[in-house]
C-alpha cells in the first residue's frame, strides 16, 4: 500500500501529460481495490461480499497477479519511458523545470510494487494449489 501510494503521489505531485494520465489511473485504481480488500480481510468480513466472499482467495488472487501485476507493469513502463524521454534534463546548467526524477522514482515505486503484488499473487496461488480456501 506504502508504495502504491508513493507512485501515484509522485505522478500526481507533478506535471504530467498523455499516458502519464493513463498510469496515474491505474495507480489509484489498484491501490482503492487492495485498500477494500485489505480492510475487508483484516476485518474478516469478507464473507458478506456477495458471490466473492465464498472465493476470497480466488478473488486475492485474480487481484494480485490480473490487476496489480498488469496495470502496475504496465504504469510502469509508461513512466520508465517518460523518464527516458526526459533524460535530457538531467544535464548540469539546465535551467529548465525537470520531471526526470519524478518519473524515475515513480518508474522505480512502480516496478517494486508490480514485483511485491506478483510474491502475493504466487503466494495465492500456491495457498490455492494446497486446497486452502481463505487468505487466513
Amino acid at each position: 500500500l506504502a508504495l502504491g501510494a508513493a507512485f501515484w503521489v509522485t505522478v500526481a505531485a507533478h506535471k504530467y501529460e498523455g499516458a502519464a494520465h493513463f498510469a496515474l489511473f491505474a495507480a489509484v485504481l489498484v491501490w482503492l481495490l487492495t485498500l477494500a480488500l485489505f480492510g475487508l480481510s483484516l476485518l474478516g468480513r469478507w464473507v458478506l461480499v456477495p458471490w466473492l466472499g465464498s472465493r476470497w482467495l480466488l478473488t486475492n488472487l485474480v487481484h494480485d497477479l490480473v490487476l496489480g501485476v498488469g496495470l502496475y507493469a504496465a504504469a510502469t513502463g509508461i513512466m520508465g519511458y517518460k523518464a527516458e524521454r526526459k533524460s535530457y534534463c538531467n544535464l548540469p546548467g539546465y535551467s529548465q523545470h525537470c520531471l526526470y526524477g519524478a518519473y524515475l522514482s515513480a518508474s522505480i515505486c512502480g516496478g517494486i510494487t508490480a514485483c511485491l503484488y506478483l510474491f502475493s499473487g504466487l503466494y495465492c496461488l500456491s495457498r490455492r494449489c494446497r486446497d486452502q480456501r481463505d487468505i487466513i
